[in-house]
């Protein structure tokens, strides 16, 4: 994201200032009840939309930060192709929406797909659901791809990075709020997280490269 340094995400701003206008007009109609909803849905997206600064500790270069908040909900092992684990991530609004880079490196590809928000528990989520999948690579070439589905949200997937780009772990990268992010990760790959861990984007360590 190019410098957004707000407290409030620029991606939440048409949502706030709709929702702010329409809390005057129905004021000026005195129609109290639907101003005040209008108010209080402008500060759910404020809360959504908050954008906090946050500090990379992990300077080790082969260390992978968590791109999202959530709760790890799997980690799987996969027993063919290019990645050998998965972990799954799942978010909510109550987490903040602001995706941040695993990893110093690069971006090498992204599709960004639009499609359906449904539930999580309907047959058609990991068909139909908007995503994005990204293919991060770190300065010692090691891969680890990234995938976010939106569930039931308001806001589509935002990713704001330019493809091979020089990226510096920690930096804000986009926005998907209420998503569930899925991490894969190559046979080099060392775990140092577990399920039903909490974690936040930047301060949480997934793990090291080997």
């Amino acid at each position: 994201m190019k410098n957004n340094l707000f407290i409030i995400s620029k991606n939440g701003y048409k949502y706030i200032l709709y929702t702010l206008f329409a809390a005057l007009v129905f004021w000026l109609l005195d129609l109290e009840f639907f101003s005040f909803s209008a108010f209080v849905l402008a500060l759910f997206f404020m809360y959504s939309f908050r954008n906090p600064e946050r500090e990379n500790t992990f300077l080790d270069d082969k260390a992978v930060v968590s791109p999202v908040d959530g709760t790890v909900k799997s980690i799987d092992t996969l027993e063919s192709g290019e990645y050998a684990y998965r972990i799954v991530i799942e978010s909510d609004y109550r987490n903040v929406g602001i995706l941040r880079i695993p990893l110093s490196g690069h971006l090498e590809n992204v599709k960004t797909t639009r499609g359906a928000r449904t539930s999580k528990k309907s047959k058609l989520f990991y068909d139909l659901n908007e995503r994005a999948e990204l293919l991060f690579v770190d300065t010692h070439n090691n891969k680890i791809k990234v995938l976010h589905r939106l569930k039931q949200s308001f806001a589509p997937i935002a990713i704001e990075i330019p493809v091979r780009e020089t990226l510096h772990k920690g930096t804000r990268y986009g926005f998907a709020t209420n998503s569930v992010t899925e991490l894969y990760l190559p046979k080099n790959f060392r775990l140092d997280t577990k399920v039903n861990n909490e974690v936040q984007a930047v301060h949480s360590l997934i793990g090291y490269f080997t």
